[in-house]
């Protein structure tokens, strides 16, 4: 299983970014992003979870940016659309996958709960 991260880079405040993550290997019951900024713990930013399609946010994001998964199902490719991007929105971003079956919602927020992470992608966000 393989997951590849990319489209990070530097962009100025109210820009924005679209990350993209592709999966290889296998399906799974979730897909999502979280961000590590420094000096900070990893944070959880958005996810889709495949059994309802159904996208989650955390409230810092929510508005600005959307998750949504490829139209070709075969690509089992994950993007994060990031708009009005602000200094604050400056970390590293990991994609994760989750196999918990039927995963819920109090734990599709938890990092515990994705199997596998991608190498992770720069977002600056200079002011």
């Amino acid at each position: 299983v393989q997951l590849q991260a990319s489209g990070g880079g530097l962009m100025q405040t109210g820009g924005s970014l679209r990350l993209s993550c592709t999966a290889s290997g296998r399906t799974f019951s979730a897909m999502g992003w979280f961000r590590q900024a420094p000096g900070k713990e990893r944070e959880f930013v958005a996810a889709r979870r495949r059994s309802d399609n159904n996208m989650f946010y955390a409230n810092s994001v929510k508005g600005r940016f959307t998750i949504s998964r490829d139209r070709d199902s075969a690509k089992n490719t994950l993007y994060l659309q990031m708009n009005s991007l602000q200094p604050e929105d400056t970390a590293v971003y990991y994609c994760a996958a989750s196999t918990v079956p039927g995963i819920i919602l109090s734990r599709i927020w938890n990092g515990d709960s994705y199997d596998y992470w991608g190498q992770g992608t720069l977002v600056t966000v200079s002011s």
